[in-house]
């Protein structure tokens, strides 16, 4: 009687833990969580409608940004959709990769080994010296990421802020 108490009690709590474990970083789950912690960044919301990178939208009504850890293939794992919303620069989607072409003079694709993410996550380097320094593949307009240095440094600081698991890749 004793050992199946034990069992059953082992069995809820591993099944409680799986219930709160941090999702896979750079993940469909992980972005979801993302877009959330990046609307409620003022720095993100707020800079990026006023600068007007948000408004640059190819007519879609919102701009798409594709990340993912290249030590894990080669291809997006992730996505996250920003749209110009009562003047803030909202994430209004982030899950799994749906744009199958991104729009070079709007959309943004960034890439970095997961132990380079880790570490922008903690502030150790901003975009611009991970891009200098080759840290950090970026594919979009690169003048308009060049004069959103700053707001872009709070997205980076994202990997650091939303759990998300880094010993296991994305499922593709």
């Amino acid at each position: 009687m004793h050992q199946q108490r034990f069992a059953a009690l082992i069995a809820g709590l591993a099944f409680a833990g799986a219930a709160y474990a941090a999702p896979v970083l750079l993940s469909p789950d992980w972005a979801k969580a993302a877009c959330e912690a990046w609307n409620k960044d003022p720095v993100l919301t707020d800079k990026l409608a006023e600068s007007g990178w948000a408004k640059n939208d190819h007519g879609r009504g919102y701009k798409v940004m594709q990340v993912y850890r290249t030590d894990c293939g080669d291809r997006a794992s992730a996505e996250m959709r920003i749209a110009l919303k009562d003047g803030k620069a909202m994430c209004v989607y982030g899950g799994a990769v749906e744009a199958a072409k991104l729009e070079s003079g709007s959309d943004y694709l960034m890439s970095a080994e997961t132990a380079r993410w880790l570490e922008m996550g903690k502030g150790e380097y901003g975009p611009m010296k991970a891009m200098m320094l080759g840290r950090l593949g970026f594919e979009g307009p690169k003048m308009e990421a060049m004069g959103n240095m700053g707001p872009f440094e709070n997205f980076l600081l994202l990997v650091g802020k939303v759990p998300g698991e880094s010993a296991a890749c994305p499922a593709k």
